[in-house]
């Protein structure tokens, strides 16, 4: 089966940290950009972080910027996403997504209509 896994949520208090990983099963994730996407309750899906399929370039959502990283490890065909410093606004299910490339490319592109795999998804509450 093709998928990805999501995993790493769980329940944290303001100003900690959470690293979430996304596992890719039945396929490799070379050639493939990959997003982090978020959805609270009651809110449309929101785009947080996107990586190229180099590794070589990314980018961040304003409201995570300086705080979150992304990250990926081809051999282990995983990537992840450290998450400091959170905030009660952070809460919400965390997606990772795949977007086809097909080369190696420094161009960190994430567009929701050409993701190709969405995991299934890992709830991140932050709260005292």
């Amino acid at each position: 089966q093709l998928r990805l896994v999501e995993s790493g949520g769980g329940l944290v208090q303001p100003g900690g940290s959470l690293r979430l990983s996304c596992a890719a099963s039945g396929f490799t994730l070379d050639y493939y950009a990959i997003g982090w996407f978020r959805q609270a309750p009651g809110k449309e899906r929101e785009g947080v972080s996107c990586i190229s399929s180099s590794g070589g370039s990314t980018n961040y959502a304003d409201s995570v910027k300086g705080r979150f990283t992304i990250s990926r490890e081809n051999a282990k065909n995983t990537v992840y996403l450290q998450m400091n410093s959170l905030k009660p606004e952070d809460t919400a299910v965390y997606y990772c997504a795949a977007i086809y490339i097909g080369v190696f490319t420094n161009q960190a592109i994430c567009r929701p209509s050409n993701i190709n795999y969405w995991g299934q998804g890992t709830q991140v509450t932050v709260s005292s």
